[in-house]
């Protein structure tokens, strides 16, 4: 592969994850004034409705609810993009979305979930790991300091609490930390496989 295809290659890529976030974007802006029962996250379905775990992160309780997970979902998209992360960090993401609410069956007094944010969190996991696997220098340090900084955030909400859900000084809907923990566990697992994997293939071709 020439210099200029591989310089090309991650800000193509980097478009495909932006184009994902507005997509995540719009799913929530379509999805927003249906009821909410129908498509939330119940752990009492999770066998009989598996597909909930996606349809989930479509989901918003309030018109500030969906404001903000779709600046979120902006920033997140953002973040990808100037990492210039490659298409298997997409995959990555793709595969934690519905990890992410798969494992709040680890929560099962949270009889409901909905909202992006699990997802985003997810998201910004993502591009952190695999600026810490692939980068150097300040690329890298950068992607440290993210890494840090989103599960400083994280353990300051204590989703581990006997409480499953906080009522946060002006928010008009209750918010779940365990969400936004499993998000960033999950992006963290999903990055870290697709980041293995790939240096594995690099190995293998460079013997051949």
């Amino acid at each position: 592969m020439s210099s200029s295809a591989e310089a090309a290659t991650p800000g193509n890529a980097g478009r495909t994850w932006i184009a994902a976030s507005a997509l995540l974007g719009l799913g929530a802006f379509a999805g927003f004034g249906l009821p909410a029962a129908a498509l939330d996250w119940q752990p009492a379905l999770a066998a009989s409705e598996p597909w909930r775990a996606w349809s989930a992160a479509i989901v918003h309780l309030s018109v500030l609810h969906l404001v903000a997970n779709l600046a979120g979902a902006a920033l997140v998209g953002a973040l990808g993009f100037v990492a210039g992360v490659p298409r298997r960090s997409l995959l990555a993401w793709f595969v934690a979305w519905p990890l992410t609410h798969f494992a709040l069956l680890a929560r099962p007094d949270l009889s409901h979930y909905a909202g992006l944010s699990g997802v985003l969190h997810a998201g910004v996991a993502v591009v952190a790991v695999h600026l810490l696997a692939t980068a150097r220098g300040p690329r890298r340090a950068i992607g440290l300091a993210v890494l840090i900084g989103l599960s400083l955030k994280v353990a300051s909400e204590t989703p581990w609490a006997a409480e499953a859900l906080r009522h946060p000084a002006g928010w008009d809907i209750a918010i779940a930390p365990f969400a936004h923990a499993s998000g960033l566990v999950a992006g963290i697992v999903a990055s870290a496989l697709a980041e293995t994997l790939a240096h594995r293939r690099a190995l293998t071709i460079g013997r051949q």
